[in-house]
């Protein structure tokens, strides 16, 4: 049988035969990517992300399943002097027929993330987040009953819900920040019958992300001139890149790139500050001097990865010289402020995320970075949480495990091969 797709290393462009593997084996400082075997794209019969399975890595869907939304978002566009502006929503509103009920595109990582696990083995996904992913793979488990490890900061436990009782997640809360749960997660790896998720080196999550872009270019029948999104790692802007890499390879789309432009909340800019020197490389003392009580101040925590796929071949510096992208630095005020641009033009409740790329998108047509016939797509990454309070019974969590980051995690550990061998 022909395989649907194969690993390439980005940095050597050598074939990867393990397809469980999340870095070049040739020890290239590289993502690995997905060639698929269809070069253009087919929709299957199927709503929501697999609609678009022949680009993703798996072979099965898991149904029933929500995914992005494209719509024109006629009312901003008025407000901004723009005349062609869509947005891609990913949230929950049903009245824009939007339908994931953990309220945050991370379920479009979660839904093929874990269906790829399952058919390549089965082991258990470790989860480091600071929010938002760990509550998307805690919905995905609570929906199909498929176990998860979900490793966050102790502070992140109250934006933990599921809309469907979850019994198969292990959650361990750490007192720290989210660079504190990455190393406790990268810990439990270990632990038999588990296996990283792998972040960014993953490429069923960069594929379930870059559903937007392929949704988009359905939708609009082209691929956009402009792409608007906040940014912390940036993998869901690598995702975005690599799906209009493909999407101009089936030749129906266009042949031109979208500009991206990407934006991080003040104070903590890592990602503006190296990319405005053109630099590969993240510079602690000078991209985050205060990286601690720069994160306690953002209004979006979910935006503050201390360590992002930058420098990596294939990564978020490439993406941005692929593209002739732009960074965006927002204040709380400007976030705020969009967001209620946003609820009073398009009637969406946006994550403060989604708000800080619309405010991005604000300095953009102020300034006259884009066209006012410019064709552009605003990622809106998340929102319509007060209706999914209205619509659904929310079961918040319990941690299983509280720790601190230089505390012996012996205890933490014997718990969680317990919990494990309850799988098998």
């Amino acid at each position: 049988m022909i395989p649907k797709y194969r690993i390439q290393c980005v940095g050597g462009g050598e074939m990867i035969p393990d397809m469980n593997a999340l870095s070049c084996p040739g020890g290239h400082d590289s993502l690995l990517r997905t060639e698929y075997c269809r070069r253009r794209l087919h929709l299957a019969p199927y709503t929501g992300i697999f609609r678009y399975l022949c680009w993703l890595p798996v072979t099965r869907p898991l149904l029933p399943s929500g995914g992005p939304v494209t719509f024109a978002a006629d009312g901003l566009a008025r407000e901004l002097g723009l005349s062609r502006l869509f947005i891609s929503f990913s949230g929950y509103s049903p009245e824009h027929h939007a339908a994931l009920a953990t309220g945050s595109f991370k379920e479009l990582e979660a839904l093929p993330t874990m269906q790829r696990l399952s058919e390549l083995g089965g082991r258990i996904p470790v989860i480091a987040s600071a929010g938002n992913t760990g509550r998307a793979f805690a919905g995905i488990s609570a929906q199909y009953k498929k176990p998860v490890v979900v490793v966050v900061p102790e502070c992140a436990i109250p934006g933990l819900w599921t809309t469907t009782p979850a019994q198969d997640v292990f959650l361990v809360a750490v007192k720290g920040d989210y660079t504190d749960a990455i190393a406790v997660s990268n810990m439990l790896t270990a632990v038999p019958g588990c296996v990283p998720e792998g972040g960014a080196k993953n490429v069923a999550r960069r594929d379930g992300m870059g559903t937007v872009m392929l949704d988009a270019a359905v939708t609009i029948d082209r691929l956009p001139d402009h792409y608007f999104q906040a940014v912390g790692s940036g993998t869901g802007a690598i995702a975005a890149w690599e799906a209009a890499l493909r999407l101009i390879g089936d030749g129906r789309f266009g042949t031109a790139l979208p500009r991206l432009h990407l934006a991080q909340n003040k104070p903590f800019t890592p990602l503006v500050s190296a990319w405005q020197q053109r630099r590969r490389v993240i510079d602690p003392d000078l991209d985050m001097p205060d990286a601690s009580n720069a994160v306690q101040a953002v209004m979006s925590p979910v935006l503050t990865n201390r360590k992002p796929p930058y420098a990596i071949a294939g990564g978020l510096y490439d993406t941005l010289c692929a593209t002739d992208g732009c960074m965006y630095a927002v204040s709380n005020d400007e976030g705020r402020a969009a967001a209620q641009i946003l609820r009073d033009t398009e009637g969406i409740d946006p994550d403060p995320a989604a708000a800080v790329a619309t405010a991005a998108l604000m300095q953009a047509a102020e300034t006259g970075a884009v066209g006012r016939d410019d064709l552009i797509l605003l990622n809106i990454t998340g929102g319509g949480y007060d209706r999914i309070r209205e619509d659904y019974t929310l079961y918040p969590f319990e941690a299983s495990a509280t720790v601190t980051p230089d505390e012996p995690c012996d205890r933490l550990v014997a718990e969680l091969k317990k919990w494990v061998a309850h799988y098998g």
